[in-house]
């Protein structure tokens, strides 16, 4: 078992909706964190039946329950008329509520995903580098980070399988949208704009589906925790620049998956693409683990420079390549970003082993830079 970094118990303040992908770890963290607390499982379909015909059995059950009582509701936006109860739990009895999700649709829908401000909504992420003890950068690469899929040499059936329960309980069952075939569709052509900027009209051509319908499969997979966007840095000082957002599945293995990556190798595109994700995948996890305000966004111009990644109003640009040795054309966009931005910290993030700076650019080896980012150094 993997000793998860998120300090749920300090973040805990009255309520907290905590939110993740399937399989990302929530529930085994919480019944680990919280032995012997009152637990809910909706999963449990006799469970979610009994709710749905009837709310008020959750006041009921916990009715003389002492304030300060907590009480875990696992898959609450499959019974999102809950809420209301819980609510009046929180404000009446002083009950403490997590409540799990793997999507905010329902919530969203229902109004209610706040509870007033009295649970705060946190974010579990697939595994990160200081959570796996014998951490392997080829197999994160290939596999990605969901705890059953990294564990295993070969995360190919379990990741079909992933796709399948996705589709099957969070789209189907949820009636998102009409025609299942063409969202599967949908996602396996995403994946090819994984790290890439959003071209909607291209993706709804290659879909056989309306610009409309793809942004709305796109919305889709955010609100369901799936997939999330790296806004284009804006601050124009010389060069034009693109505007388009990148789109990013949550998981590189994900991505890997449904592009029909089996066998990533370094050395190729393929793996390029694939290390870029998981360097991305670890800095949006940092972020969110440690309530960073800075974003994180990336740099284009129309001359085809490019940075992957800018911290904030360019406090740090960092550009991520799988090469082992760094060459003269690795560094171009960041140079051409530091004539723009002449106080900005430059990272240049790769597998060349030795960790060194040249022409005011940190050339860092990958698991170095994991270390940096994870102890605070990079932002």
């Amino acid at each position: 078992m993997y000793k998860r970094i998120f300090d749920v118990e300090s973040k805990l303040d009255e309520g907290m909706f905590l939110f993740g992908a399937r399989q990302t770890g929530k529930s085994t963290l919480l019944k680990d964190r919280f032995k012997g607390k009152i637990y809910y499982d909706l999963l449990d379909p006799d469970v979610r039946k009994g709710f749905k015909r009837n709310p008020n059995l959750l006041k009921e059950a916990l009715l003389n329950k002492p304030s300060g009582t907590l009480v875990i509701i696992d898959e609450i936006q499959k019974v999102p008329e809950l809420l209301d109860i819980v609510h009046t739990l929180m404000v009446e009895k002083g009950l403490w509520f997590i409540l799990i999700g793997s999507s905010a649709r329902k919530l969203k829908k229902h109004g209610a995903n706040t509870l007033g401000g009295r649970a705060i909504p946190e974010t579990l992420y697939p595994l990160v580098w200081p959570e796996v003890s014998d951490f392997q950068l080829d197999r994160a690469v290939q596999n990605g980070m969901i705890p059953r899929h990294y564990m295993v040499e070969n995360a190919t059936k379990r990741l079909k399988g992933y796709v399948e329960v996705y589709l099957n309980e969070e789209i189907r069952e949820e009636g998102e949208v009409r025609e299942l075939d063409a969202f599967e569709r949908f996602m396996e052509v995403a994946a090819i704009s994984d790290g890439e900027m959003l071209n909607y009209s291209n993706i709804a051509s290659d879909c056989g589906v309306s610009v409309k319908t793809v942004q709305s499969y796109f919305q889709i997979l955010y609100d369901t925790l799936i997939g999330y966007e790296i806004p284009a840095y804006r601050k124009v000082v010389k060069r034009r620049i693109l505007q388009a957002p990148r789109f990013y599945y949550f998981d590189v293995g994900l991505a890997n998956y449904l592009m029909g990556r089996h066998s990533v190798k370094r050395g190729t595109d393929d793996y390029g693409h694939a290390f870029e994700h998981l360097v991305m995948q670890e800095m949006i996890a940092f972020k969110g683990y440690n309530d960073k305000t800075d974003t994180i966004s990336y740099w284009h111009t129309y001359d085809k420079k490019e940075v992957d990644a800018v911290i904030g109003d360019a406090k740090v640009a960092i550009e991520i390549k799988s090469s082992e040795q760094i060459k003269p054309r690795h560094k171009t966009g960041l140079k051409a970003f530091k004539e723009e931005h002449p106080d900005c910290r430059l990272i240049l993030v790769s597998l060349d082993p030795i960790t060194r700076t040249v022409d005011d650019i940190e050339l860092i080896y990958v698991l170095d830079f994991l270390r940096m980012l994870w102890a605070g150094e990079v932002f």
